[in-house]
């Protein structure tokens, strides 16, 4: 697909630059490195001086912001002029779209998915892309366990347990929900706010022209539209309205 194959090179020619440090209070801060040790994070600023603060504080890294116009407008026309790299069709629970992979979890997949209202394939995608299914994963970020959940992200929704995989699937679909309402059904807009943070998407009117947040959004299409051209989920689909869906509203 020519969507897919212009994010590829544009992912590649996007050159590397600073994390950026986003802060649970909506600051950012340019960073060098980072580490993290335990529930504590440790950031070199750039142009000198570190701190190091409760790993909650921190809302996401995002690696290598992209500041050149060119680039923004390039990633902007693909998404708006080129239709989207994910398909047009409705992102909500149907009984008709199930996970994409056979797992121990897609029960816990299913009944959060129809919980909150949101396509069961596209959380899988979503799992895939984030742990490839392992609930015990720390990422050298500190997001852990299957939907990858930064503590912050886990407080905000109510995780006690990040490792355990009911609580873990179900904030992380909990949080797709609030996205795909906050962007209007915009699979593009909510998936690149996964991974680079709502703010990010305000911030560039659009995807966020990071490598980071292009290709992931890139990777988790792939298995979407992998799995349309297979008919293993349908291309267009009715979505239900599960009673419980208001919860993820809230």
């Amino acid at each position: 697909m020519r969507t897919l194959a212009a994010l590829a090179l544009l992912a590649l020619a996007i050159p590397a630059s600073a994390s950026i440090a986003i802060f649970s209070d909506g600051r950012t801060s340019k960073i060098d490195a980072y580490a993290v040790d335990g529930e504590l994070i440790r950031l070199t600023l750039q142009g000198g001086g570190e701190m190091s603060l409760p790993l909650r504080r921190i809302e996401r890294i995002v690696d290598d912001e992209i500041v050149p116009a060119e680039v923004v407008a390039e990633v902007k026309q693909i998404v708006e002029e080129e239709g989207g790299v994910f398909p047009k069709r409705s992102w909500r629970y149907s009984e008709a779209s199930r996970p994409l992979w056979d797992s121990k979890y897609n029960d816990i997949i299913m009944e959060a998915a129809k919980r909150f209202d949101v396509d069961a394939a596209l959380v899988s995608a979503v799992i895939k892309a984030e742990s490839d299914y392992n609930p015990r994963i720390v990422s050298h970020k500190g997001a852990r366990g299957l939907m990858q959940l930064m503590p912050a992200t886990a407080e905000r929704f109510g995780v006690t347990n990040s490792f355990d995989p009911a609580q873990n699937i179900h904030a992380g679909t909990r949080y797709l929900r609030w996205l795909l309402k906050t962007f209007d059904g915009n699979a593009d807009l909510a998936v690149a706010a996964y991974n680079a943070g709502e703010g990010n998407v305000w911030k560039y009117d659009g995807v966020p022209p990071f490598r980071e947040t292009v290709n992931y959004i890139k990777k988790i299409s792939k298995h979407i539209r992998k799995a349309i051209d297979e008919e293993v989920i349908p291309r267009h689909i009715e979505p239900e309205q599960p009673a419980a869906a208001s919860a993820a509203l809230r």
